[in-house]
């Protein structure tokens, strides 16, 4: 794929609606009835959407009384683009319908119309592997904490820009911290705050990834999935309320059932996590990660036989999928 880093020209106004019709394919609809080779000649760094306006990420703007700035009242999800092909495509935007039902919003947009809008943004971007993210917001109105009375409908929000994966074969560390997040945890919210702490203090520890656990009971990660591997069985935490669905989880479910390896979908405890045979997290953005340490002691890598199958059998499925 040619990535000439080329950006439309522009408008004294800067906006890319303005200008992008001369190029031949129409912002507003998001298509390309151009070439393929002359749509490469466009592909931008980075793009931005906001409720049918698109621009560059850095010149987006939206109101400052959308309910996301006061309230971080809404709902979002994310995956990568391998070869400009968004993965798990349909399991992430009926998550975010399922997230935006259970808060009372109704998506304007019908999931079809929501696909093509993505998969446009995705192809106007350069770049093999793409980071892809997506909000719905209540909307704007004045601040007030009732939501009965928001003006207008619900704000589509979506970006897209380069994103390199996590390496697969590496060993992480993480530590650990008491899961002290509310009960709504499987609605992927944008309150994000106790993720953002924690992903702090695990950099500020020179690790990857922050382990939730509330009490006893291992939970998730600050924004990824935590399993382990005892005996050769998968052993995951439920789907309740406590844990995100995650959409790499399911898949990596899958995968194990086909591949025979047993899954036990139970809580598990902070000693079994310690003294699993493995332990590793998941996420869309990085698929299998295997963990080698937490809170500064060693763990797991002593069952890579097993790891393996499930980590090369995710990373072929990922190829299938996105022709890569």
């Amino acid at each position: 794929r040619k990535q000439s880093g080329m950006k439309p020209p522009r408008s004294e106004e800067g906006s890319l609606r303005d200008s992008v019709p001369q190029a031949g394919f129409r912002a507003a609809a998001l298509t390309f009835p151009v070439s393929h080779e002359n749509k490469e000649d466009f592909l931008m760094k980075n793009i931005a959407y906001y409720n049918g306006k698109t621009a560059p990420i850095e010149e987006m703007m939206v109101p400052m009384n959308d309910r996301a700035c006061y309230f971080g009242d809404g709902v979002y999800d994310a995956t990568i683009a391998v070869n400009h092909v968004p993965m798990h495509f349909d399991d992430h935007i009926d998550r975010i319908y399922r997230s935006a039902k259970l808060i009372d919003i109704d998506i304007p947009m019908e999931k079809a119309e929501m696909k093509a809008m993505l998969q446009s943004l995705v192809d106007q971007v350069e770049g093999d592997s793409l980071f892809v993210y997506w909000q719905v917001t209540r909307g704007v109105g004045m601040r007030n904490h009732p939501y009965r009375g928001v003006d207008g409908k619900p704000s589509i929000w979506a970006w897209v820009r380069p994103n390199g994966m996590r390496d697969v074969y590496g060993a992480y560390k993480c530590i650990t911290m008491e899961d002290t997040r509310f009960l709504h945890c499987n609605i992927k919210t944008i309150n994000l705050l106790p993720a953002v702490i924690a992903n702090q203090r695990a950099e500020e520890a020179g690790c990857d990834e922050t382990i939730f656990h509330r009490g006893d009971r291992v939970t998730e990660c600050s924004h990824s999935n935590v399993h382990i591997l005892k005996g050769g069985v998968l052993h995951t935490a439920p789907c309740d309320n406590l844990i995100l669905p995650g959409i790499a989880r399911a898949h990596i479910l899958e995968i194990c059932r086909e591949l025979d390896i047993p899954v036990v979908e139970e809580p598990f405890t902070m000693e079994e996590l310690m003294n699993a045979d493995e332990v590793f997290f998941s996420s869309s953005s990085a698929l299998t990660c295997r963990v080698g340490e937490i809170d500064g002691k060693p763990v797991g890598l002593r069952d890579e036989a097993t790891f393996a199958r499930i980590r090369d059998a995710y990373q072929n499925k990922v190829k299938e999928e996105c022709g890569k």
